[in-house]
């Protein structure tokens, strides 16, 4: 059986959407040690569909030389979870991908059962909410950057659900991140 690996770039706030703002506190060669950690354990990815659709035209056209992450988010199976792509439609845009349809927790067991590994996710807030509330991530790493944005969608908090959650590991990079590990509790 295998588990679910959240990992996500956030503000102080809690916003994390498009992360570009976080190009001006740069990249710590520790982090991508961390992020590689948690992509190496990965089996598959699972993406809502607004992450899917922006994250195929970033990846698919990706080489090692260009991006190291590259092989990893191109070659590993990818899972949609969409009402309305159709496995033709994600294979179409992103090698190895396919739909898994609208959310269910039950599909999402079976797939997560089905590895060996993790499955990824990143991004994908509505369904790193749904998933939460339904006790099915086993592990959120939160890369927070300090800065509080003020504006921009949030990550957790939005829906009125409350998940607890223990604190697994911490560690601080040079460039103020400081990556959280949680595990529910």
């Amino acid at each position: 059986m295998g588990t679910i690996a959240v990992h996500e770039f956030v503000a102080l706030d809690g916003v994390y959407e498009d992360p570009s703002w976080t190009f001006e506190f740069g990249f710590d060669p520790r982090m991508g040690e961390a992020l590689a950690a948690i992509t190496g354990g990965a089996d598959a990815i699972l993406l809502g569909r607004r992450t899917f659709e922006m994250f195929a035209p970033a990846w698919s056209g990706r080489t090692a030389d260009e991006d190291p992450g590259a092989p990893f988010f191109n070659d590993t199976e990818k899972w949609v979870v969409s009402s309305s792509l159709s496995d033709g439609d994600c294979a179409t845009v992103w090698r190895n991908s396919r739909s898994l349809g609208a959310y269910d927790p039950g599909a999402i067991r079976a797939l997560k059962d089905s590895v060996e590994g993790a499955v990824y996710i990143s991004g994908s807030g509505s369904l790193v909410r749904a998933l939460l509330a339904d006790g099915l991530v086993d592990a959120l790493h939160l890369f927070v950057y300090p800065v509080v944005r003020g504006t921009g969608e949030r990550l957790l908090g939005t829906d009125g659900v409350t998940t607890k959650l223990a604190l697994a590991a911490s560690d601080v990079y040079e460039n103020g991140v400081v990556h959280l590990e949680y595990a529910t509790a």
